[in-house]
């Protein structure tokens, strides 16, 4: 952006959907409150069922359980500031505390990439070497990749964030988005972002290409090892053991996509905030429901825990 008026920010307001009638900020209000419970509850019992079932504790599981984790962290980074948005007139977010919701927006969306490709090699491990399987996916093995998946975030992270908000800002300190994402912050700016929109750009298409190549790449050779499989089973077994984490993966990278690689002519900011729901909210509430109404695996441990409740609720006198 242009030089212009420059002033010292110590807060954003954050336009979320305030051009929307009070009435239609409520009942939006209530639908996410609804989706932000049910995913927070979702995802925690995938959590809960996979520690305490024997039965997952094998590295699928293990990795379902970082990705369970991950859109907890992202929904609490996000969701609820926009919903104190919604109920309140009062939308300001502390220049601290924008750069904070940033930061781990960043540091999440980085870590599901590489999480997601983890998850992918995984299964291709399981499928391609299933007699090497728990040889090659140890105890060791798994908490290394869940480390080198949680990790690129944090330099992505801070970098991007913290070269932004050294840039001065102009007198409008409007966000015109219900959160504090990149594009609508660096509008603010009045200074040269030649450089940093460079590295920006850049820095999103690694940051998604290269785990994408990678899930490409490990569903390429599962999908050449089932083709060469001589039995039905074998096959319908192998496609059901890939098709949950398929759909996390279509539903990621499309809703993703249609955010930040749309042209700008084709995307205005009204559009963008209704797209950003799909990653930010609805995403995260599918996960655990993919994961639960498609895995048989699941459903049983999720029935198994629910009936130890049940006995350890009431004894057999």
């Amino acid at each position: 952006m242009a030089a212009g008026n420059q002033t010292r920010v110590a807060e954003f307001i954050l336009v979320s959907f305030s051009s929307l009638p009070k009435e239609i900020q409520l009942l939006l209000f209530l639908a996410f409150l609804a989706i932000y419970l049910v995913t927070l509850l979702g995802n925690s019992l995938i959590i809960a069922v996979t520690l305490a079932d024997p039965v997952l504790h094998s590295a699928m599981y293990f990795f379902l359980r970082n990705l369970s984790f991950l859109e907890i962290g992202f929904n609490l980074v996000i969701v609820p500031k926009m919903l104190d948005s919604l109920l309140t007139p009062d939308t300001t977010i502390s220049f601290l505390g924008c750069a904070a919701q940033m930061f781990f927006f960043f540091f999440f969306g980085v870590a599901e990439c590489f999480l997601l490709a983890t998850m992918a090699y995984d299964r291709y491990v399981a499928i391609c070497s299933p007699l090497h399987y728990p040889l090659i996916m140890s105890h060791r093995t798994r908490a290394r990749l869940a480390a080198a998946s949680w990790l690129p975030g944090f330099p992505v992270a801070t970098v991007q964030t913290a070269w932004l908000f050294s840039f001065p800002f102009c007198a409008t300190n409007r966000v015109n988005h219900f959160f504090c994402d990149s594009p609508p912050v660096l509008r603010l700016v009045c200074a040269d972002t030649a450089l940093f929109e460079v590295y920006a750009v850049v820095g999103t298409i690694l940051v998604v290409l290269l785990p994408c190549l990678l899930i490409v790449g490990s569903y390429t050779r599962i999908a050449v090892a089932v083709l060469q499989m001589t039995s039905a089973k074998g096959q319908r077994k192998a496609f059901s053991t890939c098709s949950s984490h398929l759909l996390v993966v279509f539903l990621f990278y499309v809703s993703s996509g249609l955010t930040y690689f749309r042209p700008k002519s084709n995307t205005s900011p009204e559009s963008k905030k209704w797209l950003s729901l799909s990653y930010t909210v609805v995403t995260p509430l599918l996960n655990p429901i993919i994961y639960s109404l498609r895995n048989n695996e699941v459903k049983n441990a999720l029935g198994r825990t629910f009936h130890k409740a049940l006995a350890l609720r009431n004894p057999v006198l």
